[in-house]
């Protein structure tokens, strides 16, 4: 009988020689995202420690103006083509950050909450627009509203559902607050029932017929066909005070005149006429409210943004999320558009929530972004000239090492300097969500929690880590409320 076993030894050997020459391969790259090297001996191989830059973050940046417009929308973006020299008074002293080392808590106490800093100054741009707004709520019917401005980490109200229904728990309040008219996420967000039809939807993400005079304050714009509907309706599945409202409004501009109809509850059509104007109208309906149909009867050359379920008062909080974003995008919107905005719908806080779409591997150097992001705020300032601003921090993002552990990505630290020097420079408040979510590698735990709080790209929470970080930023929500009633600011370092 012949003996092969010969012939397994050769073949065994012609495999571990090819998957050893795979080692040779280049880094390959598809649709722009790098695969990772091919390495059969990483697990035995001991880790070369990466040895990580010092930045420079300047006490002094020029004009945003003389800032190229950089944006992660942009698909030929490359951040590390900027050199910072031309941007800073080289005169000034310059801190230096250098992030291979171990991360220390910074805002957090003994009772594991993660302070609200508040950077402000007399101008009163930080948080206490919005506690003085919860406060009145008790005194008088009244409202305090917030708009978060986010990325897809919020998307389909993630965390601001849960941190609306915290709100409107402690302060009073019912209602999804704004939506758009139609939405990518309408089949898998579970704090409303939202149906549409007869729409042709805008997205400042669609550069080829995007008209930016039109932009909204979602970064979108809308425009009805014959008989086009967009309908609203409370549930009870998630979160609370989501049932039912006693105010539901639609927002548009129209030049000529336009009849639209409501339609509460099942009932009977209720019709409205409106005469054409040149600013941002609203046509608003009240009641005890479990849904809402919207109809507008004939073609249109109007344009719509959105409705809205709110309470008669209490808290409102209206999510911004706009896939793929930066947060530059909101300095397109046009003046007129955001200020008639903000005349029927005023806000007492903003949050800002960006960072997913901003941080790269290898990228080091976030002063391009804060010399961008200083504009957009004081932008944001002159539009919303009574609200405070609240900027949150990158949560914590992971990759997996060449050792097959899963870290935090070391260029997540250098942004979260630049994002609190931001609100320094802006005299805004600040949280550090990375911090709150535990630190480093904290976005490993949530993924593998039981049941997962995160998915696995270890970039993105879902809506159970959504619940845990809102609870964190409502803990710390009510601390800084507590301690400004008593006089005193948490101002960080």
């Amino acid at each position: 009988m012949k003996n092969y076993l010969i012939y397994t030894l050769l073949l065994t050997v012609v495999i571990v020689g090819a998957l050893l020459a795979l080692n040779k391969l280049p880094q390959i790259t598809v649709a722009g995202y790098n695969l990772r090297v091919i390495d059969i001996l990483a697990d035995v191989r001991k880790p070369i420690k990466e040895e990580l830059p010092f930045v420079e973050i300047p006490d002094l940046l020029v004009d945003a103006d003389s800032v190229p417009e950089i944006d992660s929308l942009d698909i030929n973006k490359d951040s590390t083509q900027i050199n910072i020299n031309t941007l800073v008074d080289t005169t000034k002293v310059v801190k230096r950050i250098f992030a291979n080392e171990k991360w220390v808590d910074e805002d957090t106490d003994e009772e594991g909450i993660t302070h609200i800093v508040d950077y402000s100054d007399v101008s009163g741009c930080g948080m206490s627009p919005f506690y003085e707004a919860l406060n009145a709520i008790k005194e008088s019917e009244e409202y305090a509203r917030i708009a978060v401005f986010g990325d897809s980490f919020i998307e389909a109200d993630i965390l601001t559902g849960d941190l609306r229904a915290c709100l409107q728990s402690e302060y009073g309040g019912s209602g999804v607050g704004f939506v758009p008219i139609t939405s990518e996420t309408n089949g898998f967000r579970p704090t409303v029932i939202h149906n549409f039809q007869g729409w042709s939807s805008y997205s400042v993400t669609d550069t080829s017929s995007f008209k930016n005079k039109y932009q909204g304050v979602s970064g979108h714009y809308f425009i009805p066909k014959k008989n086009a509907f967009v309908q609203m309706k409370g549930q009870k599945r998630y979160g609370t005070h989501l049932d039912t409202c006693q105010v539901a409004s639609i927002f548009f501009s129209n030049k000529y005149p336009l009849t639209l109809t409501s339609q509460i509850n099942g009932g009977v059509q209720e019709p409205f006429y409106i005469e054409g104007s040149q600013e941002l109208q609203s046509v608003v309906v009240q009641g005890s409210i479990g849904r809402v149909k919207w109809t507008i009867l004939s073609d249109s050359t109007s344009v719509f943004y959105g409705t809205a379920m709110d309470g008669k008062d209490g808290v409102i909080l209206d999510n911004f999320s706009l896939r793929g974003s930066s947060g530059y995008s909101l300095q397109s919107i046009p003046r007129k558009n955001i200020q008639e905005f903000n005349t029927l719908r005023p806000y007492n806080l903003i949050v800002l929530q960006y960072g997913l779409n901003v941080v790269s591997k290898k990228v080091y150097d976030y002063n391009y972004y804060r010399v961008r992001m200083n504009k957009v705020i004081s932008y944001l300032k002159e539009c919303f000239p009574q609200a405070g601003i609240l900027l949150l921090s990158v949560g914590d993002r992971d990759y997996k090492a060449d050792d097959g552990t899963y870290q935090t990505m070391p260029e997540i630290k250098y942004f979260l300097k630049i994002q609190r020097q931001i609100a320094k420079d802006n005299k805004i408040a600040f949280w550090n969500m990375f911090e709150a979510m535990g630190g480093e590698s904290s976005m490993y735990d949530l993924v593998h929690d039981e049941p997962a709080k995160a998915n696995f790209d270890y970039t993105h929470i879902n809506f159970r880590g959504g619940r845990f970080l809102a609870k964190k930023l409502f803990e710390s929500i009510k601390r800084g409320k507590s301690d400004f009633e008593k006089g005193e600011v948490y101002a960080g370092q």
